[in-house]
């Protein structure tokens, strides 16, 4: 699962990816590992770990994490591979999400694409290209779709009545997510198109040091822009977050984010938005030689997170023994929790929630 940055050339992508390369947000114990010049694997900052590291005293410690994909600048002109667009574009379709980041300050030395600074204009000069992009590709599958609903078929009308919907939506200026399928069978026909619109998306406003905390008129603009789109937005600061990650100790970050009026780096939470965009969730195990912080999707049953951590915990699943993550830091033990009848044992049709520390019984 992957989170694309994306963005117009010079709004403060890379920076704010090279931000998430040295986020020092808690200690030392933040490492981010470049598997190819622009992927990224980010620890997802998590104080729960944290407590459970220091009830439990393993001798190693594994968070989770997220990947974050640093995608090329885009110009106009990209549907049609003008710049980097067809590299834009194929890398954008590999990710799960997107993290849109917008420039929402005023710099004399930074040149503009456009020439001054306009975030509404950006966003629709990326949603354009983007929307271009699916336009071609609904189009092409209307055709297959419309000869099909000719002939009967049952699935390919059903295909053509979400396509239709789709394309009127993108004719419209409007993105493929503002369209929700109205059945089972539409849905899984929607997920198949894979169209870059239908991705969920983060927009992040980049602005000066000053409105870190509170915005300022661009980020106004941007909220009431997206207010009907359900997608997050976030204030962060990329050049002051540069400058964080500039100083060698904890105390040192701490004065900087105290002065700038936060408690915690934006880059700590951005992780965890872009985390919660991909539709991830975490539970623990916590044991003597490891405290584990393991990635599933939200919904995700008992067996389905066992197999995360092997296919033979999925397939011999017997029963989980589960603590909610507020009653083991209130007790402090497994067996105090046990004591106290806080220990749960749930079969294969428990929904896994968000902090549950597990342990798996499975036979194989």
């Amino acid at each position: 699962m992957k989170a694309g940055i994306v963005g117009l050339p010079n709004v403060g992508k890379s920076t704010l990816f090279n931000c998430l390369s040295n986020a020092k947000a808690q200690s030392a114990n933040f490492p981010f590992c470049t598997i190819e010049p622009n992927i990224g694997v980010v620890n997802v900052p998590d104080p729960r770990i944290n407590r459970l590291e220091e009830l439990v005293k393993p001798e190693r410690v594994q968070m989770a994490t997220v990947d974050i994909v640093d995608i090329a600048g885009l110009v106009k002109g990209a549907s049609k591979g003008e710049g980097l667009g067809n590299q834009f574009l194929g890398n954008i379709r590999e990710c799960n999400a997107i993290i849109h980041v917008l420039r929402c300050f005023d710099n004399d030395n930074i040149v503009h694409v456009d020439g001054n600074v306009n975030p509404i204009r950006d966003k629709e000069t990326i949603d354009i290209e983007l929307q271009l992009k699916d336009l071609e590709t609904v189009e092409k599958r209307l055709e297959k779709a419309n000869k099909g609903a000719k002939t009967g078929n049952a699935e390919a009308k059903i295909e053509k009545g979400i396509l239709d919907r789709i394309k009127e939506a993108l004719l419209q200026g409007k993105s493929a997510r503002t369209v929700v399928p109205n059945t089972i069978e539409e849905e899984a026909l929607y997920n198949s198109f894979q169209l870059i619109t239908a991705k969920p998306v983060l927009y992040v406003c980049n602005v000066d040091e000053a409105s870190a905390v509170n915005g300022n008129k661009y980020v106004d603009q941007v909220r009431e822009l997206v207010k009907d789109e359900n997608a997050e937005v976030i204030v962060l600061s990329v050049g002051a977050e540069a400058d964080i990650t500039e100083l060698e100790s904890y105390e040192e970050r701490q004065v900087f984010l105290e002065d700038m009026g936060l408690t915690e780096p934006g880059s700590a939470v951005l992780i965890r938005a872009a985390y919660k965009l991909l539709n991830l969730q975490t539970y623990f195990t916590a044991g003597v030689k490891e405290v584990r912080a393991w990635t599933i999707q939200i919904g995700d049953t008992a067996p389905q997170a066992a197999g995360v951590i092997h296919t033979d915990f999925e397939k011999g699943f017997i029963r989980a023994e589960v603590i909610a993550f507020e009653d083991y830091s209130n007790y402090g033990t497994e067996a105090k929790c046990k004591e106290a009848g806080k220990l749960r044992v749930e079969g294969k049709e428990y929904i896994v929630k968000d902090g549950d520390v597990m342990h798996f019984r499975f036979n194989v």
